[in-house]
């Protein structure tokens, strides 16, 4: 097995107490074997601070085109945990009831050892995970602080030699499901040239493509030389296996979407949704100014500001009722509300303040259907009308009783049935956010078309957008990911 993980300590005496290998080398060793290995390498070295031994490590590994645990940039990632954080939730309950059961009374401070995002305690599973997934070190010590809340107050390194009995027990068993798991076995190279991993969150409510649509996508990367694969968010560490990625799951800026385009980017690899296009498409107010400085045509619009003196009854007067108002990162139509008269107009924005410091007022554009037109590349490729869901003025009703929402219904159309005007602005805007793959919500209205929306990351679904290409839409985002891979 060639491609077995090379497991990279100070001293070999260390690696007494585990089972004997061939896949134990020093770190000594390693620094003067240039070019001997090239598998990935486990970096087990005490210290890895700044032009340390541990440090040299994992930098010449990436030299030499090896992956390493850690990576250079986890390293440094650790030794600025006071200047920044990486992204991690609020553990408190969690380790409320983890103190509650193991720890003494009052309790102010918890220390954990990680084991490849493992630990002893079956409960803190999912904290251990998330935590290895931000800081990717084989061997780390956390330690928690109580100050109202419980905050992480410090991650370290730990060594090896420093593992009591039952450490080094779970360093063990980590070591060997983390192997099998991650550093699995070459795949046989195969007839495929590259790899794709395709993000879905299999129990997404309103997932952007169908399960039918990922497996075409699946079978046009194939006819494309590309061998795509469906990941989920749990498949974080295994990301730098692939050449590109391929989200298809709704994109928001704080959440593991957007970490895991973050980190496709910074390792060259092809990556739609791009970071970029999750930053611009993601917030409605970006893209308002935008559309506005280009003097692109879109519904009147401002922005209301948390803690000002607001006029609801001037601005009502001034759009005329009823207005929309809208949070600036909602999607399929959730943040998104009408107000009829001024009362209501001041309760929803009331409302809708408790989640965004900056709402936006619209004018109100009742139409039966927006335009959706399919960009990739400055290029449009598949057009749908969504009609608005039955008795309501959106694409999809919230309020409905059915666990999804209920939306309205569809027409598709090839791009060339579509009026000229509204596949013009819809490419003029895609142009200012980039060359990825974009939805664009159009509304046709007696003064033209108007964008309503730029999507990062548009549905894409089995007998919708597809509707009147079939399988060739498929093969048109393939292709395209194709000549970005081998640009």
């Amino acid at each position: 097995m060639h491609n077995a993980p090379l497991i990279i300590i100070d001293d070999i005496a260390d690696w007494q107490p585990y089972h004997p290998s061939q896949s134990i080398i020093s770190a000594a060793d390693y620094i003067q074997q240039a070019g001997k290995h090239r598998g990935p390498i486990i970096n087990l070295c005490g210290d890895l601070s700044y032009l340390s031994t541990g440090y040299y490590v994992s930098l010449l590994a990436e030299a030499r085109s090896q992956r390493a645990l850690p990576s250079v940039s986890a390293i440094n990632d650790l030794a600025n945990l006071s200047h920044y954080q990486l992204f991690r939730s609020d553990d408190t309950k969690i380790l409320n009831r983890f103190v509650a059961q193991h720890q003494p009374e009052n309790t102010k401070h918890v220390r954990l050892l990680l084991c490849f995002g493992r630990t002893a305690y079956p409960e803190l599973e999912d904290l251990a995970r998330h935590t290895f997934e931000a800081y990717p070190c084989p061997l780390l010590e956390v330690e928690f602080s109580f100050e109202g809340r419980w905050h992480l107050n410090a991650i370290r390194n730990r060594a090896l030699s420093d593992l009591s009995d039952d450490e080094q027990t779970l360093f063990g068993e980590s070591l060997e499901y983390f192997s099998k798991r991650v550093w699995r076995k070459a795949r046989s190279r195969k007839e495929y040239r590259y790899d794709m991993a395709i993000l879905h969150d299999p129990n997404e409510r309103i997932p952007t493509s169908d399960k039918k649509a990922l497996q075409k996508f699946i079978r046009a990367a194939r006819e494309n030389d590309i061998d795509a694969e469906l990941i989920t968010a749990a498949d974080f560490n295994r990301l730098l296996e692939f050449d590109a990625l391929f989200i298809r799951e709704t994109t928001r800026i704080n959440h593991y979407t957007y970490h895991f385009a973050k980190k496709a980017e910074a390792n060259g690899l092809v990556v739609i949704d791009h970071p970029d296009s999750i930053l611009r498409c993601a917030n409605k107010v970006f893209l308002n100014e935008m559309l506005e400085k280009n003097k692109i045509p879109k519904p009147r619009t401002e922005l209301l500001v948390m803690g000002n003196n607001i006029d609801y009854a001037a601005i009502g007067e001034r759009f005329g009722y009823p207005v929309v108002l809208k949070i600036p990162d909602g999607s399929f139509s959730i943040g998104v509300e009408k107000a009829r008269d001024d009362e209501e107009f001041q309760r929803v924005a009331e409302e809708l303040f408790l989640t965004s410091t900056i709402l936006l007022v619209q004018e109100f554009l009742p139409t039966d259907f927006d335009w959706r037109i399919g960009v990739i590349n400055n290029r449009a490729i598949y057009a749908c009308k969504y009609l608005m869901a039955r008795n309501h003025w959106q694409i999809y009703n919230h309020s409905s009783e059915t666990s999804r929402g209920k939306s309205g219904g569809f027409e598709y159309f090839g791009v060339h049935q579509v009026p000229k005007e509204v596949v013009k602005i819809a490419l003029q805007a895609t142009r200012l956010v980039g060359d990825g793959l974009y939805g664009v919500d159009i509304k046709e209205t007696t003064n033209g078309p108007v964008i309503i929306e730029i999507n990062d990351n548009p549905s894409i679904d089995s007998g919708v957008e597809d509707g009147y290409l079939g399988d060739e839409l498929y093969r048109i985002i393939m292709d395209d990911f194709l000549r970005r891979i081998e640009d």
